[in-house]
């Protein structure tokens, strides 16, 4: 078993790396294996709402960094999203990615367990982590949960190794990651799955 972790901020080793290296570690001593992407600091390109992905199943936009998660996520059995705090939300490099990701491979993520770790200087924590479960909870994927919010504290570069409190909940989070695989690794989804509807609200 393989879970992808996904490091959303624009710092390759800064303290987003921190949080998903010590839930790395974690899930590597319970015999998952672990992949931590970076996606980089250039620019991303954000959903534009074509549809052109309803037809073919991937996004028109052929960046390397949607084909690389894209491709990741197809072979593993479970995600851990992570991302810093901006104006309390996530890093919109990331949003505009996961929002083209989910949008048009979404049937490479249903039913995986999933989950979204948030790094904050002082606050926002709750707020980004309601964001990045939203891509979760629309696309049947199990939430893995803590003993608390998946938040660690800090703002320079290895600061987050002083959040003990925040590095412990990494470490639940990660053996709670490692149960459900398990559990779940000779189930199926459920065998009745209807056709979706989608209702449009106007007048």
């Amino acid at each position: 078993m393989k879970v992808l972790l996904v490091n959303g901020s624009p710092h390759h080793c800064g303290n987003t790396f921190t949080a998903l290296s010590e839930v790395a570690k974690t899930l590597e001593e319970k015999d998952i294996k672990t992949e931590i992407v970076h996606i980089g600091n250039r620019p991303v390109q954000g959903c534009i709402a074509c549809y052109k992905c309803r037809e073919k199943s991937f996004c028109v936009f052929q960046d390397e960094i949607y084909l690389t998660l894209r491709e990741k996520l197809a072979k593993a059995n479970g995600i851990i999203i992570g991302s810093p705090v901006y104006f309390g939300g996530p890093s919109g490099s990331l949003c505009a990615l996961l929002d083209r990701l989910f949008y048009s491979s979404g049937q490479l993520a249903q039913y995986k367990p999933a989950a979204s770790v948030v790094v904050c200087r002082r606050g926002g924590a709750t707020a980004t982590f309601d964001r990045l479960n939203k891509y979760f909870t629309i696309l049947n994927m199990p939430v893995v949960p803590s003993q608390y919010w998946n938040c660690v504290h800090g703002r320079n570069p290895g600061e987050a190794l002083q959040d003990a409190e925040g590095l412990q909940t990494m470490r639940t989070l990660a053996r709670n990651m490692a149960w459900m695989l398990r559990n779940l690794c000779d189930s199926t989804h459920p065998s009745e799955t209807e056709e979706r509807l989608h209702t449009n609200f106007i007048r």
